[in-house]
């Protein structure tokens, strides 16, 4: 008799989810090499992620972030604001250069989404900055230092009458919203309503059914690209993502400097909000996961670099609660793909404790070497091609660099090639090179 789902074990329900993954339902495949090339790269990776001793060779991954429209000789711009000729430029991108997953086209994002709300946290390109650059983030601290209380009394009403107004600017009558917690008898609920019938509040209604409809209408593009690339031998590399509790305090709401000064200030109040959080983005990972038969949840990590706190405030603000999210997610069967940005090199022995075989750490400015000595029998390591080869190296140097990869880190399996960061006009040449030569070199024997 099969097991239920929730008399798996975490190895069950993991297995399950690559299961999915590597048998897409519903896909109708271009054509017998398709699903052949589809079936190759997945199992490769699966077995990268599961430390198998002898898969076929090496996986490679390319994760842009706009090289995809410069490449097709578009403008950051033209792909935010054309939905088809994201996708397309996408899909010419993953076609081109055959890497054995893409991560879809979502990194331009809706550009007419952010027009209508009047996004506040980032500048983008037409608004900020030149339409032939990325966008950039406008660090603040739209959370106060002291609002820690409102949000742990009541998160959701915190974001829709605090954080929303604030970061959305056609939002900003949302700030006298009710609290709908305290609907209860008959007496006295028409004035818990009333402010839904005043005028701003009704325009801003309006502007976020707007929103929601250009978010619809991407989101469609989007989806038929997700469709699409299985069909033609790509499987995704993410069903979604998630995000560490300090970082998604740091990087959006309390900002750099505000998280920072907490740390001293009121250690005890961001604590306690992590902790509110976590299963919030621990449920989300599992959603994701559970919506696109995927099992790999991508996890960008930002604040706990080398350099940003001490070991110290690392062992007691950062890895206690990203560990905690970490298990939540390996319990349900989830795969947390986590990219290390920045240098981590300070925190190869705190991450080591986590069950082998059930997270992989793409690394950036990290020694791999010593990744691979701490934690070859623990996770999967990934990266770490640096962005300043690929931009203005030679294909000779990518090469070098390639092997010394593949060398240290691919002995015995468990070990994935790939860019350290996001990359946007770098050389095509060089890009292609890594992943030819990876196919090449990287086959083990």
């Amino acid at each position: 008799m099969e097991k239920k789902w929730e008399e798996m074990t975490p190895d069950e329900k993991q297995e399950a989810r690559f299961q999915k993954w590597l048998s897409p339902e519903g896909v109708k495949f271009a054509s017998p090499e398709a699903e052949k090339l589809y079936k190759e790269r997945a199992t490769r990776i699966k077995d990268a992620i599961q430390m198998k001793k002898k898969p076929d060779r090496v996986p490679v991954l390319l994760i842009p972030s706009f090289f995809p429209a410069f490449y097709s000789g578009l403008t950051p711009r033209d792909v935010m604001y054309d939905y088809e000729k994201a996708n397309n430029a996408w899909k010419k991108f993953y076609v081109d250069f055959q890497p054995d997953a893409h991560f879809g086209c979502v990194a331009p994002g809706p550009g007419r989404f952010f027009d209508i709300l009047d996004y506040k946290l980032y500048k983008w390109p037409g608004h900020g900055v030149p339409n032939n650059i990325t966008y950039q983030c406008n660090e603040g601290e739209y959370m106060k230092a002291d609002e820690y209380e409102a949000f742990l009394q009541d998160p959701t009403h915190f974001f829709n009458t605090t954080v929303m107004p604030r970061i959305f600017g056609a939002l900003e009558p949302f700030k006298q919203l009710p609290n709908v917690t305290t609907i209860n008898e008959m007496y006295g609920t028409g004035i818990i309503f009333y402010p839904y019938g005043l005028p701003d509040v009704q325009t801003a209604f309006k502007a976020l059914l707007e929103a929601g409809s250009e978010a619809l209408k991407w989101l469609g593009y989007f989806m038929a690209f997700e469709k699409e690339m299985p069909a033609l031998g790509f499987p995704s590399g993410q069903a979604g993502y998630t995000k560490a509790p300090y970082d998604i305090l740091g990087d959006t709401l309390r900002g750099t400097r505000g998280i920072m000064a907490d740390m001293y200030r009121q250690p005890e109040k961001l604590i306690e909000a992590m902790d509110k959080m976590t299963p919030f983005w621990i449920q989300k990972g599992i959603i994701e996961s559970n919506m696109n038969s995927n099992p790999l949840i991508f996890l960008p990590l930002h604040k706990g670099a080398d350099g940003f706190m001490s070991d110290e405030q690392y062992k007691k603000f950062y890895w206690p609660y990203l560990k905690k999210l970490l298990l939540g997610l390996i319990d349900a069967g989830v795969v947390p793909f986590l990219w290390a940005e920045g240098g981590s090199n300070s925190r190869l022995e705190v991450i080591q404790d986590l069950p082998k075989g059930k997270t992989v750490w793409l690394f950036d400015a990290v020694d791999m070497i010593k990744a691979k000595e701490i934690l070859g029998d623990v996770a999967c390591i990934a990266g770490n091609m640096p962005m300043d080869l690929l931009t203005i190296g030679t294909p000779q140097q990518v090469k070098d660099y390639a092997k010394k990869l593949i060398d240290n880190c691919g002995e015995g399996g468990g070990y994935i090639i790939a860019n350290c960061a996001f990359f946007d006009d770098v050389k095509p040449e060089n890009v292609r090179t890594m992943v030819e030569f990876t196919k090449e070199y990287g086959v083990y024997k």
